[in-house]
């Protein structure tokens, strides 16, 4: 494409590289944002410096934040014997979007991927088993995405705690296996949470 300003090109090549977006519709956003209100300009602006100057990974869970500890992890409503473990932020934000759940959260960062050269020691499985023991967890709720990688690592973490109390759950089969939990309907995914499923290792056999 030939535009007559550079400043639109680069911000149409800006925009283009962000996932799902083509060049048209970076065309479209860039035109839309160029022939806006300064107001509207400078709230997003403002929005992105936060995030390149500001925004944090919490400590205790490894979801985006605002400041050391996130908002869900100091929240004292939040029941704090279960912990859900999830693959990524997007899943996190699913999750919570379905409104069912008022557990912790603990962000793996992936999942065991032997293919991908991801191995336990890539993800943050120590920090979960350290915070499982601070906390005093009862309740594990493996709410990773039904796909052979995904279950390998609710496998290998199942492992690690066979001898501690506490209750291993995996999220009911209401998300299609071979799918990603980040694009279940809310519906769909908040029943699967309400109706999740005592973890059995033979599960893998």
């Amino acid at each position: 494409m030939t535009y007559s300003s550079k400043i639109i090109s680069d911000a149409v090549d800006a925009l283009s590289a962000l996932p799902s977006v083509g060049k048209k519709s970076a065309m479209r956003l860039a035109l839309h944002l160029a022939g806006d209100s300064f107001s509207k300009k400078e709230k997003l602006i403002k929005a992105m410096e936060a995030m390149l100057n500001d925004l944090k990974i919490c400590k205790d869970c490894f979801a985006y934040s605002d400041s050391e500890v996130c908002s869900i992890c100091t929240n004292p409503v939040r029941d704090r014997s279960t912990v859900c473990v999830v693959e990524n932020i997007r899943d996190l934000i699913a999750i919570e979007d379905t409104g069912t759940y008022q557990g912790l959260y603990h962000v793996l960062g992936g999942v065991i991927s032997p293919l991908e050269g991801v191995g336990p020691e890539n993800l943050e499985i120590d920090s979960l088993l350290a915070r499982i023991e601070q906390l005093g967890s009862k309740e594990l709720v493996m709410a990773l995405s039904p796909t052979i990688d995904g279950e390998t690592t609710i496998f290998y973490i199942s492992r690690l705690l066979e001898a501690k109390d506490i209750t291993i759950s995996t999220i009911a089969r209401g998300v299609s296996f071979g799918g990603d939990l980040e694009y279940a309907d809310e519906f769909t995914l908040g029943r699967s949470i309400q109706s999740r499923l005592p973890y059995s290792q033979r599960q893998m056999s």
